[in-house]
C-alpha cells in the first residue's frame, strides 16, 4: 500500500532528524538482547537506547 504524498513528506522530515546506527551482534547475543528487551516490556530500540543512556550517565559520573 502506497503512502500519500503528504505522509511521505512528513516521514521524510522526521527521518531527517534521526541518526542511523546499525548493530550486528552474533545471533546468540542478539537473542539475549531481544529477550532482555521483551522481559523489560520495551521495544528493542527503546531498550538499546535506554541502555546506552544509562552507560553514558555512569561514564559521565566517573
Amino acid at each position: 500500500m502506497a503512502v500519500s504524498k503528504k505522509k511521505r513528506q512528513s516521514l521524510d522530515r522526521y527521518n531527517a532528524t534521526c541518526d542511523y546506527i546499525s548493530l550486528r551482534p552474533k545471533k546468540e547475543r542478539g537473542a539475549e538482547i531481544r529477550a532482555a528487551a521483551a522481559a523489560s516490556d520495551m521495544s528493542l530500540q527503546g531498550w538499546i537506547l535506554q541502555a546506552c543512556a544509562e552507560k553514558m550517565q555512569r561514564d559521565a559520573e566517573k
